[in-house]
């Protein structure tokens, strides 16, 4: 399992985490396997279906035998219990929609690292004292930039990442960007639905390298 200073280093060295679910077991390893390919080294796989924990675990296992290099966080976590059997399955991040105080003291105490969501400045000021350096900004689409642009200050040592609403465009994500942002969550704007029903995994891969290449050139 990854260090944190290591997993927020591999994210904010792409600039994006790119998050997805697919109950089909196959699919979830084809998405995996074009992210890397297109240069991923951190995925956010989300819990959202009854499929997710053993999907995982086979992707776990495919990432050991073939992609070493990658990352595999897990999303959608919103109890102890959850992040205790992620842990045990091998997931190297975890990611809430929300700020949970027992998965933060449960995580930061396994030098793992843990990224809750938050919408208000309480919600910051309370995962900071509980020892999170990663902030995910949630729901992004509904927060805006301007919020970020707001808080920046009054939290100098957090790292900041929206998730919901980032389009793959370059003004999207240069907005956030010139906000204060140190990377972008990128869901269903980047993998949809209709793309891994269809299996275009091209499509993801053209549209993934074309985003990388897109926040390194906003960011120089």
């Amino acid at each position: 399992m990854s260090s944190i200073q290591n997993s927020i280093d591999v994210i904010l060295k792409q600039g994006m985490l790119p998050l997805y679910f697919n109950a089909d077991e196959s699919k979830s390893i084809a998405i995996l396997k074009t992210l890397y390919n297109a240069g991923i080294r951190a995925v956010e796989y989300t819990s959202r279906g009854s499929e997710a924990l053993s999907n995982f675990k086979k992707m776990i296992e495919v990432r050991n035998a073939e992609m070493p290099e990658m990352l595999l966080g897990i999303g959608t976590i919103k109890n102890l219990a959850q992040a205790e059997t992620y842990y045990l399955t091998g997931a190297d991040f975890f990611i809430s929609p929300g700020f949970v105080p027992e998965i933060a003291s449960f995580l930061v105490a396994k030098e793992v690292l843990y990224a809750p969501g938050c919408m208000t400045p309480t919600e910051i000021i309370a995962a900071e004292n509980a020892g999170v350096k990663f902030i995910k900004l949630f729901p992004g689409n509904i927060l805006g930039s301007d919020f970020m642009s707001a808080i920046k200050d009054v939290f100098p040592n957090l790292i900041f990442m929206p998730t919901g609403g980032v389009d793959t465009t370059k003004q999207s994500i240069e907005t956030w960007f010139n906000a204060g942002v140190s990377a972008v969550g990128m869901g269903s704007k980047l993998i949809s639905k209709e793309v891994m029903e269809y299996g275009a995994y091209e499509t993801i891969e053209k549209e993934t390298k074309r985003v990388l290449e897109l926040i390194e050139t906003i960011r120089k």
